[in-house]
């Protein structure tokens, strides 16, 4: 079993940043791509970034892009979610998200069908 836990959530006002960490149970993090999602009440989960095994390939959603940058440290094992200029319409749960698939392990994946492991996520509140 693998268990992920969140960290670095809070309220913030508009324009401010935030870095959300993800810490991954499993000793070999590297075979894992990872993921962010976020999620308000009431509406789907939706993807947020996403990285492959080795930090080569990387992919946002267009309502974060040049906004929100992903990292990860294999030596370390955590992922990143650096959140910047932060609006209040990035007010949700973040999740992060761990998959073996072989094709998100190259590139990046955004259907949450296609990570099987979660952590169990952490507030962002962003005032106006």
């Amino acid at each position: 079993q693998v268990q992920l836990v969140e960290s670095g959530g809070g309220s913030v006002q508009a324009g401010d940043s935030l870095r959300l960490s993800c810490q991954v149970s499993q000793r070999t993090f590297s075979v894992y791509a990872m993921a962010w999602f976020r999620q308000t009440p009431g509406l789907e989960r939706e993807f947020v970034g996403g990285i492959n095994w080795n930090g080569g390939n990387i992919s946002y959603a267009d309502s974060v892009k040049g906004r929100f940058i992903i990292s990860r440290d294999n030596a370390k094992n955590p992922v990143y979610l650096e959140m910047n200029s932060l609006k209040p319409e990035d007010t949700a749960v973040y999740y992060c998200a761990t998959s073996s698939d072989y094709y998100c392990l190259r590139y990046t994946c955004q259907a949450t069908s296609q990570y099987r492991y979660w952590g169990q996520g952490t507030q962002v509140t962003v005032s106006s």
